[in-house]
């Protein structure tokens, strides 16, 4: 990503970063990352993301009904489907809750209700028979191509599910420990005596998970052995060969050697140029493994400015930090849901409240890719119960033309392309500005302006540029703003502004 923050006065004897006086004034910021020597497939440089929880997706949960619906998401200006893991799933310690083991619940008619974790996976080589065949799913890839858009897999490789082949067939592929030495927590013991006792009796027979008591359905890998290494790329390479996806959605990537990730990437690019997203926030997976990590900590930003607990000046910090640690050319992805904080922490209505439109079009003009989680064109309110079948409710698609919207300018305008493609980050609000956040982007002729109030009370705000932008265009309201080096401008509570 690139951008350059206008943005300097002096104050006492040393430099700050606030811009009251000159907000256009650049400041040189040094990177000391490099450059990433991924390949940007060219698809890619304008392109947005949709996430598909196939199971949630509709009340058949198959590959067929995300079919069905794919024009669909064509009009909404969708470019890449993310799948969510459509590996069969395991059933042996399997998840009723994030807390509670199916075997432990009494009522046969609950346990048969729990379909388990996405990422516990049972075998990498073929399809859930839940979501349909593998004809399927190779109808539904081909399908997304001939609409003109991209497909990747999400994939969790750093454990499988205790009763994947593996277990029993390269017990050398696990981490494996003895129960014994594990400091149980007396707590979890008595809550869970079934599961406990289960392991002790398997002592070193049975690969167990090393740590962490919540992910107690998956058994963990060992990625020093050079031969799951080498079964892994088999996998990864087999999507792509029989299937033609476009890449991948690594979860967890950061639990998995970064030199496996960078020995992957050429093997899978000898194929077909492909993208690869990971579920991490690690710069150095930019510089030869990853197109794109998440931004995490802008999301967080966003999560604690709806609550007061910071203001608008963070977005402007965030993005200076980014340009110091992550490499030239990096994507990011931006975004208001996913899978886990939908279940976990929240729908964006709860997190965000009235601010969630306006954190969508920050999402959507702010570097880089923007991310659609299912569901959010309809504005649902509902946590997604994440082991048992919780079918969307997508209503009258509400937020539908709001995110077309978007979706359309973010093609149309070279300044919102993602990574160097795409135009430069200049702030102009200023520290004291502490509910507005104002910013430019600019491509060649494509010029865009965003202004957004991000609190619950109205405000009067004074644009100040170096030079006359003239009239522009606001993308919602469809009206024209004179634009002079002094603008003021009345904002509502949580109005967001796009000018072109």
């Amino acid at each position: 990503m690139k951008s350059i923050y206008l943005s300097a006065i002096i104050l006492l004897s040393f430099l700050l970063f606030t811009c009251k006086t000159q907000p256009e004034q650049e400041e040189k910021v040094i990177n000391t990352a490099g450059i990433s020597q991924v390949n940007h497939v060219e698809w890619s440089k304008d392109a947005v993301i949709y996430e598909v929880n196939i199971r949630q997706y509709s009340p058949e949960g198959t590959f067929k009904a995300v079919e069905n619906d794919l024009p669909r998401l064509k009009e909404l200006g969708v470019d890449i489907i993310w799948l969510m893991p459509v590996f069969p799933i395991g059933e042996v310690n399997r998840k009723a809750t994030q807390s509670v083991m199916v075997e432990e619940m009494k009522d046969p008619a609950e346990r048969k209700r729990i379909l388990g974790s996405y990422y516990a996976t049972r075998d990498y080589l073929s399809v859930n028979p839940e979501y349909g065949t593998t004809e399927d799913f190779k109808s539904l890839v081909k399908k997304i191509h001939e609409l003109g858009m991209y497909v990747i897999l999400d994939i969790a490789i750093n454990h499988t599910a205790w009763d994947h082949p593996w277990v029993k067939e390269h017990p050398g592929y696990y981490m494996r420990i003895n129960p014994d030495s594990i400091p149980w927590n007396k707590q979890w013991m008595k809550e869970h005596p079934a599961y406990f006792k289960k392991l002790k009796s398997l002592k070193m027979t049975y690969p167990i998970h090393p740590s962490e008591f919540d992910w107690w359905d998956v058994a963990e890998l060992n990625f020093d052995n050079e031969d799951l290494q080498k079964e892994f790329i088999k996998i990864f390479t087999y999507w792509i060969t029989e299937f033609d996806v476009d890449g991948y959605r690594c979860d967890h990537a950061h639990g998995v050697p970064l030199d496996f990730w960078e020995q992957l990437r050429p093997e899978l690019d000898k194929i077909k140029p492909v993208f690869m997203l990971a579920e991490s926030e690690e710069p150095e997976h930019h510089l030869k493994a990853f197109n794109m990590t998440y931004d995490w900590k802008l999301h967080h930003i966003f999560n604690d400015i709806a609550k007061n607990k910071k203001d608008a000046w963070a977005i402007a910090e965030h993005f200076q930090w980014i340009d110091t640690v992550y490499p030239e050319n990096s994507f990011l992805m931006q975004f208001t849901s996913n899978h886990d904080e939908n279940s976990w922490a929240g729908t964006e209505f709860e997190r965000m409240g009235h601010g969630a439109r306006t954190f969508a079009v920050l999402a959507a003009t702010l570097p880089d890719m923007l991310l659609i989680y299912n569901g959010q064109e309809s504005a649902f309110n509902k946590r997604l119960k994440f082991f048992v079948k919780d079918t969307i409710v997508w209503g009258d698609y509400s937020y539908a033309d709001f995110y077309a919207k978007l979706t359309e300018l973010k093609e149309r305008n070279m300044a919102l392309f993602n990574g160097e493609a795409g135009g430069a980050l200049k702030v102009l609000s200023t520290p004291s500005d502490s509910n507005v956040f104002a910013f430019m982007r600019q491509e060649g002729d494509d010029r865009l302006l965003v202004i957004c109030n991000l609190g619950d009370a109205a405000v009067d705000y004074t644009l100040h540029t170096k030079q006359r932008l003239g009239k522009m265009h606001e993308l919602f309201t469809m009206t024209f703003t004179t634009f002079k080096r002094k603008t003021i401008l009345t904002l509502k509570p949580w109005e967001y502004c796009v000018y072109e």
